[in-house]
């Protein structure tokens, strides 16, 4: 019989191997391949002799500059307007909140090209927003790099929201109590205390509303348009050089592979470690 101190000093025992039953072992691996084969066949059929010509072309550049700008612009509008709304969610009670989280993250599941025509009728120049921004101040936003920005921010917004008012949630909100039982302000507390708390969620929330942002294109062209060097950002280039020209529709998608690629190995060690 193996004495208590010895099993301690062994210390704790690895579980066993689990066998996988065959019949959840094979819908797995079926699972995996459907959406790793795709991604292998991109690569595969990637002209990697053609590549440095296809990426340092004119058209190629400026779609990419369009797109990191309006992408950045759009998560910078995106941390403005969703992190006190996340707050709001999260730290106060209010009748129909239910309802303004389900209105919040209606962007996810809605078809983008649904959401461009709602922010056509809405911010248009004849919507029920947008005639009064075109009569009183003379903006016009429908397809104009603003309206870029307009459309990502729409469908990038809520992956913010839902990762920081997840993180507020988690937070010890003592903390905040603490800080106006001293004196701070409600508004001083949460810049001074919350934020700090919270800005690894309001990280990985920037990080995803940023890679949305960037391959957004529903809402982009039904709302922006696709004007070369003014709206055409990196996946409607892709989609209008798949008509004519195939080899540069792969070396973009490579690019914008690269890039998903970036964000979860930034996200890795949030939301991908084993606890």
């Amino acid at each position: 019989m193996t004495h208590p101190a010895e099993t301690l000093k062994a210390g704790p025992r690895r579980p066993r191997p689990r066998l996988v039953p065959l019949p959840l072992l094979l819908p797995a691996l079926l699972g995996l391949a459907f959406l790793v084969v795709p991604l292998i066949a991109l690569l595969v059929r990637t002209p990697w002799s053609t590549l440095p010509d296809q990426l340092t072309s004119p058209e190629v550049w400026d779609a990419l500059r369009l797109s990191l700008l309006c992408a950045t612009a759009a998560t910078a509008l995106s941390l403005f307007l969703g992190v006190p709304l996340a707050w709001l969610l999260a730290r106060t009670d209010f009748p129909g909140r239910g309802l303004v989280r389900a209105l919040v993250t209606l962007p996810l599941v809605l078809p983008p090209v649904v959401g461009g025509v709602a922010l056509l009728l809405a911010l248009g120049r004849n919507g029920v927003v947008g005639q009064w921004l075109d009569s009183w101040f003379g903006v016009t936003l429908p397809f104009t790099t603003a309206g870029v920005v307009v459309a990502e921010t729409f469908v990038a917004m809520p992956f913010l929201v839902i990762s920081v008012e997840g993180t507020l949630r988690a937070a010890d909100p003592r903390y905040e109590e603490a800080a106006t039982t001293l004196g701070a302000s409600r508004f001083t507390a949460f810049r001074r205390v919350t934020l700090p708390l919270i800005a690894p969620g309001i990280a990985a929330g920037a990080v995803l509303a940023w890679a949305r942002a960037l391959g957004e294109f529903g809402a982009t062209i039904t709302f922006a348009g696709n004007f070369p060097g003014r709206t055409q950002t990196m996946p409607l280039s892709v989609y209008l050089a798949l008509q004519s020209d195939p080899a540069a529709a792969i070396a973009l998608s490579l690019v914008l592979l690269a890039v998903s690629i970036t964000v979860l190995a930034a996200l890795r060690d949030r939301w991908m470690t084993t606890p």
